[in-house]
């Protein structure tokens, strides 16, 4: 199965499309405004969809099967409480606190018109015709009655092209995601009708997603040994999203960060970013004495904090260039205190004066009792990325070490 960045656009719009119809015929059916959130392509392994769904609270699904122009399953999932209000709003009684045959009726019809709303967008992208099955209505705290039964639903180490949206309610506390799982024949038909290039096989992906996977780890390592503070990675994804919709996908917070562009095969940018106390905790780990701004970020504080990025991303990219059998050079680092979105904009601008689409990395490493969360977004330059994928051998990713060093904070 070979896949191009053409196809996975068309994807793409395939599911903004979809997101789009859902959220207007939800609007139609409760009277909640509602918007479309970010919408991703993710590349991810099974154990990583199932850590999405153990977070401790109860969820509602509404399952159908697809045939016809795609095959496959659609769910829509939404937090317990949400479905609730949702049949309230709907069968006008106040304090449903129960699914009884008549909620299960009513919030069944709401995500049977908002899958169909998703089908019908993908149906229209496509120029196809695409069946849908009797809906099927599952509660439960883990993935397992919603995706254990589906033989398209990934194993724990194996990756999935998982479609996700996720669509925000005006002035009400709803929250639900989408996911589609294609079975893999009928993916695979649809990458090589949409291909406009020779494209890159599907395994190579998955044996970068590897190697993304040891930089992580090294970032991880890396942070522990020069904070003494001890993290690993909690979260990791391979997303393949607009550029414009990278900046909507950061915490909408203050940040603090530090940022490279790095050349070779293949170039593109690294960003580190910290919230605000997980950047201080950096700095009294790492400088244990008074400093020179207690409440901001003076020069001891981003010397500290880009000490660290700078090491950190010789582990994440020297990991890459030894994989890859080549260099990859990166620029010095630059700090970064801004908020949200404004921090990664800088990058968005440049690259998005060549491509439209972006592999990100989207990677979380957390610290266990202590404030330190740190997310990491890789974002290599399509033309590099394929031509790097093409020229991979999968075999050296775990034969091949990746390297860091280390220096005093001065």
């Amino acid at each position: 199965m070979k896949l191009d960045v053409n196809a996975l656009g068309t994807f793409y719009r395939m599911a903004r499309e979809g997101a789009g119809l859902a959220a207007g015929r939800l609007t139609k059916m409760t009277g909640v405004e509602t918007q479309v959130g970010v919408t991703k392509l993710n590349f991810m392994r099974g154990e990583e969809i199932r850590h999405d769904f153990e977070d401790g609270t109860e969820k509602v699904g509404i399952r159908v099967r697809l045939s016809g122009g795609l095959d496959g399953h659609s769910v829509v999932v939404f937090d317990r409480n949400s479905a609730l209000r949702i049949v309230e709003m709907l069968i006008a009684e106040a304090d449903v606190e129960e699914f009884d045959e008549m909620s299960v009726s009513a919030a069944t019809e709401v995500g049977q018109v908002m899958n169909s709303g998703f089908i019908d967008g993908w149906a229209d992208v496509l120029e196809t015709v695409i069946d849908v099955s009797t809906p099927q209505f599952i509660e439960g705290a883990t993935a397992e009655p919603f995706f254990g039964d589906i033989d398209e639903a990934p194993g724990k180490g194996d990756m999935a092209l998982l479609f996700q949206s996720h669509i925000n309610a005006v002035g009400t506390e709803l929250s639900f995601s989408h996911y589609l799982f294609p079975a893999r024949d009928s993916m695979a038909s649809l990458l090589e009708r949409l291909r406009t290039s020779d494209g890159i096989e599907y395994d190579k992906l998955d044996g970068f997603d590897r190697m993304a996977e040891q930089g992580a780890e090294e970032v991880a390592k890396t942070a522990t040994t020069l904070t003494g503070i001890e993290t690993s990675v909690e979260i990791r994804r391979l997303n393949f999203v607009s550029l414009e919709a990278i900046p909507a996908s950061v915490p909408n917070e203050r940040l603090v960060g530090v940022a490279f562009e790095f050349d070779g095969t293949p170039s593109g940018y690294l960003l580190f970013l910290f919230d605000e106390e997980s950047a201080h905790e950096i700095v009294d780990a790492m400088v244990p004495m008074e400093t020179d701004d207690e409440e901001g970020f003076g020069e001891m504080e981003r010397s500290a904090i880009t000490e660290l990025g700078n090491i950190m991303a010789s582990g994440f990219l020297d990991g890459w260039a030894n994989v890859l059998d080549t260099t990859i050079d990166h620029s010095p680092p630059e700090f970064i205190h801004d908020i949200g979105a404004a921090a990664v904009d800088p990058v968005i601008i440049q690259l998005g004066e060549n491509q439209e689409f972006a592999f990100v990395f989207d990677t979380q490493v957390m610290a266990d009792g202590r404030e330190f969360d740190c997310d990491i977004y890789a974002i290599p330059d399509e033309r590099d990325l394929e031509r790097a994928l093409n020229d991979l051998d999968v075999d050296r990713i775990e034969e091949t070490p990746t390297t860091a060093e280390f220096g005093d904070v001065e």
